[in-house]
Order: C-alpha cells, then structure tokens, then sequence
C-alpha cells in the first residue's frame, strides 16, 4: 500500500513538474514497473539520443531503491551491454547513497548527470574507462555513432529538448528484465552524483512541505 501511494505522487510530481530532458511513465501491463526516456545533453556525445529506461519498483520501495537499466544501448563507461548502470543512488548503504527521501525523479536525475559526466575511475566497462581517460576523442566518436544507430528518432517527448510528459504509453522496446543487479566491481560513488542527491534531497523536502499531490493519477 505504501509503495502504491507513494509511486502514485511521484508520478503526479513527474507530470506536474519534470525534470527538463526527462519523461516517466507507468507500463500499462505491470504495476511495478516505469518506463523512461532521458534526452541526451547538448555538447555531450549523447546530443540529440533518447534513452529509453526500465525503473522496476521493489515491494519496499521506498525503504530499498528502485532498479534501473537502460534499454537503449548506450557506449559508455558507467554502463555496460546489459544496460546495467553503476550508480551509487541505486543502492542501499554503506556500499550505496539510496535514502527513502529520494525518489524517481532525483534517480533519473542523476542518471542524467552521469551520461554528461562519466566516472572512468569506477567503471563497468573497462575497455571504455580506457579510452575514456587515453583516447578521449576515439571515445567521443564511438559514443556518438553508437547514439546515431540505436538512439535516434524514438523520442515519447514533446516538442524538442526542453518540454517533457507522463504518458500512459508503453515503451515499443521490450527486454527482459535482469534479476541479478549487483555489480562487484563497481562502487558506483561519484562526488557530482552524491551532490546533486544531496540537492535533490533538499528540494524533495521543499516539495513535500509546500505542496499536497492533486488529482492523482
């Protein structure tokens, strides 16, 4: 019950105020799971991609963080083939930030943030770190021919990079979701990731004080 109520005002707080590049929904077919997209960030090489992302709930949420993976594939150094992300937000402390004041939002967030700024030092994909850090610009390359070929043209979104929605639309890409999350070699910590939490944090505290949920969905 708990989870029911608390996905339902995240998902009225997504549609009534979005982030900007960033739009969620619910999937039609499985009350625990959302369905994402994120817009690639200008002057990164993900420019002009939209990332389609799977955010399954737990029966815990939010006392345990969602789970996330992209669908789209993506050539980066935090996420690997599977679409498996190295985050710190998406896991329970010490290892992990997760805090049940964060939510949807502040997770799509700071994956957001991630794509912008990758952390080679922590990688998933460690011939990617590689390049990342010696042959930068080989990496930029790859990166942005990898988003022409599976990230473009499969926008949900409205109007360009600056409007977003919650829609009842299911995502057309289907994939099977991966039960196994833990990534032994991957801490997931970065400093730019753990402030904009932090900020989140304060915001979410902000919202939930100034503003009751209306006309839940």
């Amino acid at each position: 019950m708990q989870r029911s109520l608390r996905l339902k005002r995240e998902l009225h707080m997504l549609a009534e105020n979005p982030p900007p590049g960033i739009s969620c929904w619910q999937d039609e077919n499985k009350i625990n799971v959302l369905r994402a997209q994120i817009i690639g960030s200008d002057e990164t090489p993900y420019d002009g991609g939209i990332f389609s992302i799977e955010v399954s709930i737990p029966d815990r949420y939010p006392f345990e963080p969602p789970k996330a993976k992209f669908i789209t594939p993506i050539y980066h150094p935090n996420i690997d083939s599977g679409g498996r992300i190295c985050l710190d937000a998406l896991k329970m402390p010490p290892q992990g930030a997760w805090k049940p004041s964060l939510n949807i939002g502040s997770i799509l967030t700071t994956i957001q943030l991630l794509m912008s700024e990758p952390n080679p030092d922590d990688p998933l994909m460690a011939d990617i770190s590689a390049e990342y850090k010696y042959n930068k610009q080989k990496f930029i390359q790859k990166a942005i021919e990898h988003t022409r070929q599976y990230a473009l043209g499969k926008s949900m979104l409205l109007n360009g990079k600056n409007r977003t929605h919650c829609c009842g639309s299911s995502d057309d890409e289907r994939m099977e979701t991966n039960s196994n999350m833990d990534f032994p070699h991957c801490s997931g910590h970065t400093s730019n990731s753990r402030k904009r939490l932090s900020n989140d944090k304060q915001q979410s505290s902000i919202d939930n004080k100034s503003k009751k949920p209306k006309g839940i969905i």
